[in-house]
């Protein structure tokens, strides 16, 4: 009875050494992880996530190692820039590890590493430049760390995907100093642009002026054109109504010289009557003379109209003629 007591036990026990050593066996790996397998204390192999299997107390987890995108707040430190002005920069790096094997046995402490690496690399960057340069070429800086600090992790199995920098922070005094330079730079540009206003305006306003004194002035050669061309017709009219005066009177038509005669006498009456500095005319002309130019009207309607010339009355000139009765 003892022995199979003793023999039940042993199988118990078998039985559980036996579930124990096949728990430790398997392993469960996470998604995002992997773990390190180490044979005797050293690096055997490398589990990656899902389910996982390693010989019991032979083999052991070393190092659980997260291979998803990472993120190390970099503190702020104090870096000088090459004209020797203090800034204060703070900054993140995101890294992910792609060698667990290397990340767990290249380096005792990742993190510690990495920000400290970038530290010492952001003061490098900083001091190779000025403060203005600093300030207006972020991703100038952000390009130069991310090249140094992918080089410098290579041998860990980290692969430095983009390093950014959060802020940079001048002094106070030197902060002040670049508001003033900002204000007087734009007071600067906004006085130019007035001044190029003001040019663009005084030129449009010469154009303006130009272009009126060329279409005043082709105005005025149009109209002396047009008056020109009106007194060259009146001229001919006139040449034309002379030549047939003289005509008529070559032909013995002495009624048309009369015509003319007191035709001119009348227009030169009526300009001294419309003077506008004249009021009273004084014409010391004979009034036998015109008596004759008015007979000569006379004449010369009774003509056109067909009568015939009535006789002459005594005492009246030859070329005026008599009264009717």
């Amino acid at each position: 009875m003892e022995l199979t007591i003793g023999l039940s036990t042993f199988a118990v026990g078998a039985a559980a050494l036996a579930v124990i050593t096949l728990a430790a066996g398997v392993k469960m790996i996470p998604q995002g992880y992997v773990y390190t397998v180490e044979r005797f204390g050293r690096y055997a192999r490398t589990l990656e996530s899902g389910l996982g299997l390693i010989v019991p107390f032979v083999d052991r987890i070393g190092r659980r190692v997260n291979v998803m995108e990472q993120v190390i707040d970099v503190p702020s430190q104090q870096a000088f820039t090459r004209d020797n002005a203090g800034v204060t920069i703070d900054a993140v790096v995101f890294y992910q590890v792609l060698d667990a094997a290397r990340a767990s046995y290249e380096v005792s402490n990742l993190d510690l590493a990495m920000t400290t690496l970038t530290m010492t690399n952001i003061r490098t960057v900083v001091g190779a430049m000025d403060l203005d340069q600093l300030l207006a070429h972020r991703d100038e800086i952000n390009e130069r760390l991310l090249r140094v600090l992918d080089a410098a992790a290579a041998p860990w199995g980290v692969k430095i995907n983009r390093i950014e920098i959060k802020d940079i922070v001048p002094p106070a005094d030197l902060a002040g100093a670049m508001a003033r330079q900002m204000k007087a730079e734009r007071e600067k540009r906004a006085s130019i642009l007035e001044a190029e206003g003001q040019r663009a305006a005084d030129i449009l306003r010469a154009e303006g002026r130009k272009q009126s004194a060329i279409l005043e002035a082709e105005g005025r050669r149009e109209a002396a054109f047009r008056d020109a061309e009106a007194r060259e017709r009146s001229a001919e009219a006139e040449a034309a109504a002379t030549g047939m005066v003289s005509r008529a009177i070559a032909e013995g038509d002495i009624a048309a010289a009369n015509f003319l005669v007191a035709e001119k006498y009348v227009d030169a009456v009526r300009a001294l009557a419309t003077a506008p500095n004249q009021r009273v005319v004084v014409v010391p002309i004979e009034a036998a003379a015109l008596a004759g130019t008015l007979g000569g009207i006379g004449e010369l309607t009774r003509a056109v109209f067909g009568e015939a010339n009535p006789p002459r009355r005594a005492g009246t000139p030859p070329n005026v003629a008599a009264p009717r009765s």
